[in-house]
Formats: C-alpha cells, structure tokens, sequence
C-alpha cells in the first residue's frame, strides 16, 4: 500500500458540486492498494500514518502527532499512486482491482477511526474534486514495501 499524507489546514473532496468529506486540520490521505496487499499491510500503515509527528511542537520541532493536536484525516482512494510511467501514458495494473482495493480502503479507515481519529473520506471510483490548503507545506510518501 502506498499512502501521500499531507498536512493540512483544511481540506475537502466534492463528487458533482456537493462536498463528501472535509477536515478542518489534520491529514490527507492519499491512499493506493496493490494487488498482493493483505490486511497486515492495511493494519501497519494505519499505525504508520496514525503515529506520524510531523507537528510543531513548542520549540517548532516536529514533534506532535495527530492526536495530540487533536487533528482529524479525509482519506481518498487514489489507484494513480501506483501508475507505471515507463511511457508517456501510464498504465495502472500495479494497482489493485476493486475487489481487493475497497476492503482494503474500507478497512484503513476502520483503523484510524479505532484509533479515536474523526474520519471523513471520498467515495472509492468516483470522480472527485479534493481541495487542500497545505500546512508547511509537509508531504510524506509512505509505502508499505519500504516502513
């Protein structure tokens, strides 16, 4: 699995005009399935993401997480993050098919929101409009292959 965790000061994600999800400060994540992920995979970016002290603390370190800033994630599903670019057009059979992306997705956000996270997300195949004011900015590209 491959997640993009932004943080943000805000964000929403619109599906035809009407906005889906939004936090008003925390994360957004990208969130890519590959075919062979299982749910361990799932579990350890979930934790991953979760755990990340990527805030400011006192001393402007990063040195807060997401709860102890009392941020909340939106989660996109996002099958581009594992596009294989060799040519011009990219080609996408490194990702995930449904059957296997949306259990997974579905189960990731299950994780968090254990976790005691305020969740909100965009809807898995839809075509989405994802708005972001960046914080810092701070972007963080996580793969399950590599943490």
């Amino acid at each position: 699995m491959r997640a993009v965790v932004m943080r943000v000061r805000e964000a929403h994600v619109d599906i035809e005009g009407k906005t889906v999800g939004r936090t008003d400060g925390g994360f957004l994540v990208l969130l890519g399935v590959a075919p062979a992920d299982t749910e361990k995979e799932c579990d350890h970016l979930a934790d991953k993401v979760c755990g990340l002290r990527i805030f400011e603390d006192e001393n402007g370190k990063m040195n807060l997480n997401l709860e102890q800033v009392g941020g909340s994630l939106l989660v996109i599903s996002q099958f581009t993050l594992f596009a294989d670019c060799k040519s011009r057009r990219p080609g996408f059979t490194g990702a995930a098919r449904p059957d296997t992306a949306i259990p997974l997705y579905q189960r990731f956000l299950a994780q968090c929101e254990a976790r005691g996270f305020h969740v909100e997300h965009g809807e898995f195949g839809a075509d989405m409009q994802v708005f972001s004011q960046n914080d810092g900015p701070v972007t963080i590209l996580l793969d399950t292959d590599e943490v």
